[in-house]
């Protein structure tokens, strides 16, 4: 399994939520989030903005299920504009799973052996 963090622009969160939901990946956290990247904010007039809203969507999948993921999330996501500020995604492999309620270790893909 994989841990896919993808950040985007505001507006364009609902419609990334709504596009996973429709294509079977309905497990999502959301989370308002600020910062910036390569451009380091941006300026308008006089004013800097060091801090730009975002947000941020977590979800795990199965290794087979990434590349169409992080593809669904991409056409959804950019802009078109060729602007900076579309966001980015990090892929990242789980190690474990527990869930919290029964303290049980879930098994990994590919991982069902390991102890």
């Amino acid at each position: 399994m994989v841990m896919i963090r993808a950040i985007v622009r505001p507006e364009k969160a609902d419609a990334v939520m709504a596009t996973l939901m429709a294509e079977g990946f309905p497990s999502v956290t959301r989370m308002n989030v600020v910062g910036r990247g390569k451009q380091r904010g941006i300026k308008i007039g006089d004013v800097s903005y060091d801090e730009i809203p975002k947000e941020l969507l977590i979800m795990v999948v199965k290794e087979h299920d990434k590349d169409f993921v992080v593809k669904k999330i991409i056409e959804v996501a950019r802009t078109g504009k060729g602007s900076f500020g579309d966001g980015k995604i990090f892929v990242s492999p789980v190690e474990e799973v527990y869930t919290v309620s029964s303290g049980v270790r879930e098994p990994i893909e590919g991982n069902e052996g390991a102890s």
